[in-house]
């Protein structure tokens, strides 16, 4: 494997580390790294690490997640090509690589952007006690979200835990100041002047390419301006398909927060729900395994053998339900599901089938292209009515009425569904009435308990 290195020098340097953040624009921390570097008269080296700790556990060496990073990765490469310099890729476990990189130069500050999962912070407390052991500093800044952590807060300094006050008070705090974009061109001659070092191939790291585009990072200013009206039919180009540019930061959310607040105010509601799920994330990091609303935790989701046949074929598409089984084949072929579909198969799992939501959530963990643990683990806690701000228990979305709704001429059905009415579809997995009612019987009495 080609691994990049630098040749070992006392010289004392600043490192940027980048994560979720993969662009070289409007990027906090990377402009805080490269500002004091040049106070400093020091240079600034970027770091970027195929964390084996995350990339181990992903059974699908074609996942195109990896791909999509190692692209980002690369466009990065370009550009920093083209001022002189570089940037330092390396594939392994994080504390291992900063051991080495430690033992290799004289590294005064370390800069990067937050990132609020709960192994991402337990991963950042150790680089800094690392780090710390040879009397580097560690920073890190906000990035990724307008508001973070406790920026905002009810009338009794307590985190939100409904959405709608909270998007009150979030746009009431909102100024210019926390939508403007940071300068880091102003201060590009203060990277690490080197030759380019190599990128460790997909095939080095065990994955494989599909090939396939993603979705453009261009923002149609169009599709944003009528959000409102196109966003809940997934038949039509009515959503940005940004999301995978958010998650892993290829895109600024100060420039789309600027953009939604001119044009559409739905659209900014879909960005306010990230910094939501983020801070709920942050002050409720036991919801990454159980239910927001602990009581909730009671249901006997359904378990054995007939259980676990029935969520293979809702993962397969194969519910005999048409709008479920179209967002489940469409998420398996693509790694994306539009955002109203992904509410009617979860409600489905979850109400239909009683199955234990975890269980879908970590099936879409490891399909989705764009999957975020707050944004999706809140998703599956709505749909479930386990969660903060959640549907009540009692609302079982129907598939044949969201079908009329929102996809009434089946165009979106017919795009993944090619044997729709034909004997190899399958009959409806479990019928629709007898369902809501047990669904309705079976949350009733666990919570009553």
């Amino acid at each position: 494997m080609n691994v990049s290195k630098l040749t070992p020098t006392t010289t004392p340097i600043i490192v940027f580390w980048f994560r979720r953040d993969l662009r070289l624009h409007d990027n906090a921390a990377l402009h805080h790294a490269l500002k004091t570097a040049q106070e400093q008269s020091l240079r600034v080296v970027p770091v970027f690490i195929f964390d084996r700790t995350i990339l181990d556990d992903l059974d699908d060496k074609y996942d195109r997640r990896v791909e999509f990073i190692h692209t980002a990765v690369e466009e990065i490469q370009t550009e920093l090509v083209k001022i002189g310099s570089t940037l330092v890729v390396r594939y392994g476990v994080p504390i291992e690589v900063w051991a080495q990189l430690s033992s290799e130069f004289t590294i005064t500050e370390v800069f990067t952007n937050h990132d609020y999962e709960p192994y991402a912070t337990k991963r950042d407390a150790a680089v800094k006690a690392l780090l710390n052991k040879s009397s580097a500093q560690f920073h890190t800044f906000k990035d990724t979200v307008i508001f973070e952590k406790d920026e905002v807060l009810t009338g009794e300094n307590r985190p939100y835990t409904v959405f709608t006050p909270y998007s009150r008070k979030w746009k009431a705090q909102l100024t210019e100041y926390y939508t403007k974009s940071y300068p880091t061109s102003a201060y590009q001659s203060a990277f690490w002047r080197s030759d380019p070092l190599p990128i460790p191939s997909l095939a080095a790291m065990g994955f494989v390419a599909v090939g396939q585009p993603f979705p453009t990072k261009h923002l149609r200013e169009d599709i944003v301006r009528n959000y409102d009206k196109t966003r809940d039919f997934p038949a039509t180009e009515g959503t940005t398909r940004l999301s995978v540019h958010l998650r892993f930061g290829t895109v600024s959310v100060r420039e789309l927060v600027r953009t939604a607040l001119a044009a559409n105010e739905t659209w900014l509601n879909e960005l306010i729900w990230r910094d939501f799920y983020q801070q709920i994330l942050w002050h409720f990091p036991r919801i990454e395994t159980t239910s927001f609303k602990p009581e909730y935790d009671r249901i006997p989701w359904r378990q054995g053998t007939e259980a676990d046949a029935d969520f293979e074929r809702w993962c397969e598409g194969q519910t005999g339900y048409p709008i479920v089984d179209a967002g489940m084949r469409e998420l398996n072929a693509t790694g994306y599901m539009h955002n109203r579909v992904r509410m009617i198969t979860a409600s489905f799992l979850t109400k239909h089938l009683l199955l234990d939501w975890r269980r879908g959530e970590r099936y879409f963990a490891k399909k989705l292209l764009d999957f975020d643990l707050a944004a999706n683990n809140g998703g599956w806690q709505w749909a479930a009515s386990t969660g903060c701000d959640a549907v009540p228990y009692f609302r079982i979305f129907n598939p044949t009425t969201q079908t009329e709704k929102f996809d009434a001429k089946y165009e979106y059905i017919k795009r993944w569904i090619s044997e729709l009415n034909t004997l190899t579809y399958p009959a409806p997995i479990v019928d629709h009435t007898f369902a809501r009612q047990r669904a309705l019987e079976t949350y009733k009495q666990a919570l009553r308990a």
